[in-house]
């Protein structure tokens, strides 16, 4: 097994959304200056400064895929682990591990990088499996550094610490703890393990570590700061894909989160969300493929779903079958109102499984703003065509004004499933939302609090599901629980990854 020399951390904050040189060491832009800082500053940071450097310039495209260990001894007893290293995975996290082998096991992988802990490096040879290739172990992909923190039961830690378990738990990025701020420390060792990822000559590249340390190389992938700690879920063995493509200028390269949390088990279990209860939640359902395409996703005319579009929906009506799902609401194009009837027609259906059975009603509904195929008919970019539409960061491709509109629409989108979810009549709540993947795209950027500018940052396929989970009831913030999940689909879901023999673009 090889292993690379820990380098020094780097502080990282929220990326600035305006290219800027590189300066050194490092350079963080505030609302009023910019300041040099070094590593012997960096517990003074503050969580609104803005890094300003960029990824490094990559030759050719990159797919990284990241899975968290499977359950481990100290998650079943509750115990904080942080980067200790006195856990092992249970029996559970064995099996997890090896569901994760056999989702990943057609898909094609260069090179591996594992995190040096106990549960982190078994769970990574189970998935390379009988790969020959040696694992290669980063001691800056171990898990969270939380001091004395560590080796706490939850309960003990609150008793313990009061006021700074609080935090921790409340506003994790401003967490202080035996003079060290860990989220910030992460974010900046997050940073640091890109740069050495990303210089590795592989095309595609598989990541095992924790859930911490995943939570922020997915967020500094897109430019997301310690704020989004805890939004961007990461359960044992779920599965997280980072699509990296080089800019013909050079300089740093497009970036496009592909999949988040694809989980060995079912996505929209019912339980805690992050370690917190939630009973309001948004899942967010791509239409199925339609008859005009076999790539489906058309954005001339107002094909109906082909068979393949049909298996998907029914794919998606299976998964939520355990579900009560309070209302269904789609775009009207016939895709998505096919899509939405057929899920409707098996929750009704759900519980008349004996003689004395009652339907299960379901409300269903149009919301006329999740239809923006007119939207994209406007873009006259020759790159929206059939083969464009399944490439990660395709609306990066459209113009500006176009983004606009998608983006504006969207938005009273998300804004009518907001206050739909905020019926207070009913104590739980899941509203289920059929539309096209640039809607739902550009709907998870409202729940992020985003601009336009990230909508080339995130990816759907058809037949996904994404889940949304509001622990604080929806005027909180919203948690992401998974994005583009696709296991459920089986033989008709799309590989995680694919040769990269002579494919430039995955």
């Amino acid at each position: 097994m090889i292993s690379l020399a820990q380098a020094p951390p780097l502080v990282h904050g929220r990326l600035h959304h305006l290219p800027t040189k590189r300066r050194s060491p490092f350079t963080v832009r505030s609302s009023s200056s910019l300041q040099e800082i070094n590593k012997a500053e960096e517990r003074e940071l503050r969580p609104e400064l803005y890094a300003s450097v960029p990824f490094p310039p990559i030759k050719a495209a990159k797919r990284v895929v990241l899975v968290r260990h499977g359950q481990s001894t100290w998650n079943e007893e509750g115990r904080i682990q942080g980067s200790s290293n006195f856990s092992v995975l249970t029996k559970k996290g064995e099996a997890q591990a090896e569901t994760s082998r056999y989702m990943l096991i057609d898909d094609s992988f260069d090179v591996c990088f594992s995190s040096p802990l106990i549960r982190s490096k078994r769970t990574a040879e189970i998935i390379w499996g009988i790969r020959e290739e040696e694992i290669i172990t980063d001691s800056d992909l171990r898990e969270i550094d939380l001091y004395s923190f560590q080796g706490l039961l939850k309960h003990e830690g609150k008793a313990k610490f009061g006021p700074a378990y609080r935090q921790w738990q409340v506003d994790a990025a401003n967490f202080n703890i035996d003079g060290h701020y860990p989220v910030r420390e992460l974010w900046g060792r997050a940073r640091n393990c890109w740069t050495k990822i990303l210089a590795h000559e592989s095309k595609s590249i598989l990541v095992v570590a924790h859930n911490a340390v995943n939570q922020a190389l997915v967020a500094t992938a897109i430019g997301l700061g310690t704020e989004y700690f805890r939004v961007l879920l990461q359960s044992n063995c779920g599965v997280s894909v980072l699509d990296f493509t080089p800019r013909i200028e050079g300089g740093s390269p497009h970036i496009c989160l592909n999949r988040l949390n694809q989980t060995p088990s079912s996505p929209v279990a019912t339980g805690s969300s992050g370690g917190r209860k939630t009973s309001k939640r948004i899942i967010l359902i791509c239409q199925g493929s339609t008859q005009d395409t076999e790539a489906s996703l058309s954005i001339s005319g107002d094909p109906p779903m082909n068979m393949l579009g049909v298996i998907q929906a029914q794919k998606n009506a299976e998964l939520l079958l355990d579900l009560k799902v309070s209302a269904i609401v789609s775009s009207p194009t016939n895709a998505c109102a096919e899509t939405a009837t057929i899920i409707s027609r098996v929750q009704e259906a759900a519980d008349c499984l004996g003689a004395d059975c009652v339907p299960r009603y379901v409300e269903m509904g149009n919301i006329q703003d999740l239809d923006v195929a007119e939207i994209l008919r406007q873009s006259t970019k020759d790159t929206i065509d059939v083969s464009s539409l399944r490439r990660p960061g395709w609306l990066n491709g459209l113009e500006d004004g176009v983004l606009s509109k998608l983006w504006e629409q969207s938005g009273r989108a998300w804004s009518s499933l907001l206050t739909e979810l905020s019926n207070e009549s009913e104590k739980e709540k899941i509203i289920v939302a059929v539309g096209h993947p640039a809607v739902h795209v550009a709907m998870m950027g409202h729940c992020l609090n985003l601009r336009k500018e990230w909508l080339g940052s995130f990816h759907l396929d058809v037949g996904s599901i994404s889940v949304v989970d509001f622990p604080d009831g929806p005027p909180g913030r919203g948690i992401i629980r998974c994005i583009n999940y696709t296991a459920h689909l089986g033989r008709w879901s799309i590989p995680i990854t694919r040769s990269t023999v002579d494919d430039e673009s995955f």
